[in-house]
């Protein structure tokens, strides 16, 4: 079976001040072992690695250019 991928770019959700995190934790739903949840993000999210962590993800962070990172938030077993 081959492993689900979802992508959520919450760059404009900043800029226009709304809080992305609901949506990211629904993007997440139903992500099993081996699923990768990509996010871009306007800064690094630091915060995000400790609660996605508890939910069993192991991420990869990449900063592609000034307000634009790239994190691959892989799902555990």
């Amino acid at each position: 079976m081959e492993n689900k991928i979802v992508e959520l770019d919450v760059r404009e959700d900043i800029k226009n001040k709304l809080e992305p995190f609901q949506k990211i934790m629904q993007a997440i739903t139903g992500l099993e072992k081996g699923d990768v949840f990509i996010l871009h993000a306007p800064f690094k999210p630091a915060p995000l690695f400790t609660v996605l962590k508890a939910k069993g993800f192991d991420n990869e962070v990449e900063e592609i250019e000034s307000k634009h990172w790239k994190v691959t938030f892989t799902k555990r077993g």
